[in-house]
């Protein structure tokens, strides 16, 4: 399975938009605190639409606690990593993988990246950002590592359940 991990996340409509993202590919959400908003916050709520009932998560309170907790396979995004997400592989959709994104403002400190290096990767980007919104990003690496597992458990061909299959035909 894999798994979306928000690292003090800041922006309460970034989270929500993440959560959305969630649902939609199958993967359980870890928010480490300290959060920069409430949960209850309706920017959240209103973020996250009405696919928070349908969204597996769960709130820790420290990255220790996160890793005596989550045991698997760690991959983070930053902009220090030496690969690009299509390098990795992480193909098999069996293992669980968890997928860490910094906070807004201040990424995901060095301290925890370290000993992980072999697993940092980054977005191929313009010399001229320094990097996206954090809800696009995450976006663009699950549906990356979505494509690599041949997109397990989502409906790629089935008719569109809200206006019908043949609605471009109509």
């Amino acid at each position: 399975m894999n798994h979306v991990v928000l690292y003090q996340p800041e922006i309460p409509q970034n989270t929500g938009n993440i959560m959305r993202t969630c649902v939609a590919i199958g993967a359980k959400l870890h928010l480490i605190k300290p959060l920069g908003f409430s949960l209850e916050e309706k920017y959240l709520k209103r973020a996250a639409a009405n696919y928070l009932d349908h969204l597996d998560y769960v709130v820790h309170e420290s990255i220790e606690d996160f890793f005596e907790h989550e045991p698997g396979e760690y991959y983070f995004l930053s902009r220090y990593g030496m690969q690009s997400p299509d390098a990795l592989d992480v193909a098999d959709a069996s293992l669980t993988r968890y997928f860490f994104f910094g906070s807004e403002s201040t990424g995901i400190p060095r301290a925890i990246l370290k000993p992980h290096i072999d697993r940092c990767f980054r977005l191929p980007m313009s010399v001229h950002i320094r990097s996206l919104n954090l809800a696009n990003t995450v976006a663009i690496v699950m549906y990356e590592v979505m494509r690599q597992q041949d997109y397990p458990g989502l409906e790629r061909f089935e008719p569109e359940i809200y206006k019908g299959k043949d609605h471009l035909l109509k």
